[in-house]
């Protein structure tokens, strides 16, 4: 049980403490459930953000139900998803009771202003991390821009851009495999 609270607290302050979605919350994710507790290793998080991107709902959720159920199974799951949502759930029901009454204000929009600058650096930077890891020779390169103009170009959904990535990358490794193996034989 106490595995079950630790899931549940971990997300939660995981989403209280961040702002600006799932790519935002990667630093602070990969610190608490890679370094910390060693849930999950670093490529594991990548592609739990990888196919939740792919999935429905919200990355950050999806990779906490993830993680929840590689630790302690359907409990587990359950545990990290509710600690994961209960902050933005207690958040925006105090900010929605609230803000009405403030939005117009210019320190709030300051505030927002500020948040927002902060929130793009933080996606930056998971962005850049994520390409050193990702992004190791030639073939990665060329898949990465490919995905970058398909998807800010010809508006394709992640969707298809990640099967579509993981159907070349079979084919690729396959293609590698046969030719290392033909290679050695003669």
């Amino acid at each position: 049980m106490r595995m079950l609270w630790d899931l549940f607290l971990t997300f939660g302050r995981i989403g209280a403490f961040t702002f600006g979605g799932g790519y935002a919350m990667l630093p602070m994710l990969q610190r608490e459930v890679v370094e910390s507790r060693k849930w999950a290793t670093e490529d594991e998080v990548l592609d739990y953000f990888a196919i939740g991107q792919c999935t429905p709902g919200v990355i950050f959720v999806n990779t906490a139900t993830f993680i929840g159920y590689k630790q302690k199974g359907v409990l587990g799951a359950i545990f990290a998803t509710a600690g994961s949502i209960f902050p933005s759930l207690l958040i925006i029901g105090i900010i929605a009771a609230v803000l009405t009454n403030f939005a117009q204000l210019a320190v709030v929009q300051y505030a927002f202003g500020g948040i927002r600058v902060v929130v793009g650096v933080l996606i930056l930077n998971a962005i850049l991390n994520m390409w050193k890891k990702s992004v190791v020779d030639k073939f990665g390169v060329c898949l990465a821009v490919l995905s970058f103009v398909l998807s800010a170009f010809v508006d394709v959904s992640p969707v298809y851009l990640v099967i579509g990535a993981a159907i070349l990358g079979i084919g690729v490794q396959a293609w590698k495999a046969t030719k290392t193996k033909g290679g050695a034989d003669q």
